[in-house]
């Protein structure tokens, strides 16, 4: 699939048992699994994995992609007396 050879693979984790699973949610097919000595382990890592981090955005911005966002931030941030 042309956008996950672009913008890479965009993988979502769930367990199943002591088996962690994960699969392209693109659909192009790219997944996998990996057993874990318990299901409590597998279901820890594939909740720790599956999360998107878009809320940090702004905090946490490339250096040289969204420099202004982290400009933007750190001026606001100066501003607050911080």
């Amino acid at each position: 699939m042309l956008r996950c050879r672009v913008l890479g693979h965009r993988f979502r984790f769930s367990s199943e048992g002591d088996t962690m699973r994960w699969t392209c949610q693109r659909g192009c097919g790219a997944g996998g699994a990996k057993t874990y000595p318990s299901a409590a382990a597998a279901r820890r890592y594939a909740t720790a994995f599956d999360r998107e981090d878009r809320a940090d955005l702004g905090r946490r911005a490339p250096l040289v992609g969204l420099l202004p966002v982290r400009l933007a931030r750190a001026v606001r941030h100066r501003g607050q007396g911080g």
